[in-house]
């Protein structure tokens, strides 16, 4: 568990080893998604956890200049989908090692294994974000 001391809120109604996988999941995940980014991305030395997408090279050719833009839209797309998920299981890890993992952020009720089984990463319960879409 990379030597960090996971604390349980026992205000979430979740156990030890729960929150233990939980935090073991994310943490491989995040180590997933790092790889993945560095595939087709660089740091942005400008913003901490930004990345920037690569602009391929192919040649001179205009086919090979036309599937370079194509690509590097598309690879921008899936940075920015990969960055949104880096950043949600950053928080979420932090969230774990403060103690504050399993309640929400909104209501300060607990979230539910179910939702967090579902969405690792969620700070709000179900009902709290049904309120904030206007579901209820």
């Amino acid at each position: 568990m990379k030597d960090k001391k996971i604390k349980v809120n026992k205000k979430s109604g979740l156990s030890q080893k729960f929150v233990e996988d939980m935090y073991t999941y994310l943490l491989e995940e995040k180590d997933k998604l790092e790889k993945e980014l560095d595939k087709f991305t660089t740091p942005n030395p400008h913003v901490k956890d930004d990345r920037e997408a690569v602009f391929p090279e192919y040649g001179d050719e205009s086919d090979e200049n036309a599937r370079e833009v194509a690509d590097y839209y598309t690879n921008k797309n899936i940075e920015e989908t990969l960055e949104k998920k880096y950043i949600d299981i950053k928080k979420a890890l932090v969230r774990l090692e403060d103690g504050t993992y399993g309640i929400c952020k909104f209501t300060g009720n607990p979230i539910g294994e179910a939702r967090l089984k579902a969405r690792p990463t969620s700070s709000a319960s179900v009902e709290a974000k049904k309120f904030l879409t206007n579901e209820i």
